[in-house]
């Protein structure tokens, strides 16, 4: 039963639900809404939810005219991809190269503002990022979430997962590129670092996915990565797979480690909602930095 202790977490679980499906942000601020008005809070609960929604208007850590990097935006062929061509934010540092190279996958609504100050981040501690988008076929991230995550649901998974798969072989095979490769994506992009942890095989160094859905158990022994999995406390979603992952994991020899983050919410490294926890996000990103400064020089 809600009770005005606990709303915050029902409108956090509301706002999971309304994430990962196919509630439109009207359905999720009326349900909010309806949450509160038991309590007689109606108001507050549309005010609580409302805040909720990303603002990356607050939230940029590196700015695109940096001095330390270089943005761009590139294209790429992606064969066997939803449309055979996508394109991708590259970002790399001003020092002197080849650098290690770091694949960033987005969520599950497009190439949005937070993950592509995630990628300049990446530049910003050594090494070149790509981060496609995967909505090119369909006209690239539309300006917001609402209707990025619409437009993901069109494309075809399997298909993503080639073009992702495509701009990860593009990026290791860049001029800039020392020949060594890593992998981070957060929830739909953690997924996808999973996944081409397997598909890659020696091809790939190291893969540190947020919260992100395991990938096959039957074929983890494909994978010659180091894996760093990044998992919230309150998030049985995600979480609940985790102790099968570390067996898996453990029991064909990969080199891993996985941490939850107490007191955490799925998304706690995303900077633009209240969900984001600034000490488990920074904690998140040091180890992962140190895992690809180790793996990929």
């Amino acid at each position: 039963m809600t009770t005005p202790a606990t709303l915050d977490d029902d409108l956090f679980d509301l706002y999971d639900e309304y994430c990962h499906g196919s509630m439109s942000r009207r359905d999720f601020l009326d349900r909010a809404k309806a949450i509160g008005a038991a309590l007689g809070l109606a108001g507050l609960a549309a005010c609580r939810a409302a805040d909720m929604l990303p603002d990356y208007s607050r939230t940029q850590q590196v700015s695109f005219t940096d001095e330390r990097i270089k943005a761009t935006w590139v294209d790429y062929d992606s064969p066997g991809g939803n449309s055979g061509t996508m394109r991708g934010y590259l970002v790399q540092p001003t020092t002197e190269g080849p650098f290690g190279a770091v694949l960033v996958v987005h969520e599950n609504r497009g190439l949005n503002p937070y993950v592509r100050d995630v990628a300049r981040r990446a530049a910003v501690a050594g090494f070149l990022a790509l981060a496609p988008d995967a909505l090119s076929p369909v006209g690239g991230y539309p300006g917001n979430d609402e209707d990025g995550k619409a437009l993901q649901r069109t494309l075809d998974r399997d298909r993503i997962h080639v073009d992702m798969l495509n701009g990860a072989e593009w990026l290791r095979a860049h001029p800039s590129c020392n020949g060594r490769l890593g992998v981070t994506g957060f929830c739909f992009g953690g997924g996808v670092s999973n996944h081409l942890a397997v598909e890659m095989g020696e091809s790939l160094h190291a893969a540190a996915p947020f919260y992100g859905s395991p990938p096959d158990l039957d074929r983890v022994g494909e994978m010659r990565a180091e894996v760093l999995v990044h998992y919230a406390e309150d998030d049985a979603r995600i979480t609940g797979s985790k102790d099968a992952y570390d067996a898996a994991l453990a029991a064909a020899g990969v080199e891993h480690a996985s941490h939850v983050y107490p007191g955490t919410r799925h998304g706690f490294h995303n900077d633009s909602t209240p969900r984001f926890d600034p000490d488990a996000a920074a904690l998140a990103w040091e180890r992962t930095v140190a895992l690809f400064r180790r793996r990929l020089g």
